[in-house]
């Protein structure tokens, strides 16, 4: 919840960006779903905003695959229990990149936009936030409480602190 998500780049990065996400908006449509698409995005504007840009050097179709592959990664894509599912080497080959050079530019990627670990809730895809634990636990006097069961003002706060994704009665309020 640290990461505020945005498709801003330096304007010098412009093109690189714009290169990269129609690889990863046509991969994530025809393979994947809008919420990959969309957190490939935010990751690539991430990437094209480091200085310097690891982008910069490098195929940009390894990148993209990279890019989907971290984010795979924090989502559980290769997941067989999991939707949607695909193999890593499936994934790779699609971008025409080895899956050695597809984990090692996924690895890059992770360690650009401190991708901690799986679940990580500032790359878990929305659709997996309700699910994800991560998201959730705070501690509050010194004790680890799931933020979901909390009362409002103590969720109101973790909130507006960055703690949390949402106010969760908010968000049952809209989905009615």
């Amino acid at each position: 919840m640290k990461n505020i998500k945005s498709e801003k780049v330096p304007k010098e990065m412009q093109p690189v960006f714009e290169a990269v996400v129609e690889l990863t908006d046509s991969f994530c449509k025809k393979y994947l779903n809008e919420e990959y698409a969309w957190l490939s995005r935010q990751a690539a504007a991430a990437l094209c905003r480091k200085r310097p840009s690891p982008m910069l050097r490098g195929k940009l179709n390894a990148w993209a695959c990279g890019i989907v592959y971290a984010l795979g990664f924090v989502n559980f894509l290769f997941d067989k229990n999991q939707t949607p599912y695909m193999k890593a080497e499936d994934l790779c080959a699609a971008f025409g990149v080895s899956k050695s050079n597809g984990a090692a530019k996924s690895k890059e990627v992770r360690d650009a936009i401190n991708i901690r670990m799986q679940m990580d809730p500032d790359w878990c895809l929305p659709g997996k936030m309700d699910d994800n634990p991560l998201a959730w636990y705070i501690t509050v006097k010194g004790m680890m409480v799931d933020a979901r069961d909390a009362p409002r003002e103590i969720q109101e706060i973790a909130f507006q602190k960055g703690l949390i994704p949402y106010i969760p009665a908010d968000k049952q309020k809209v989905e009615k």
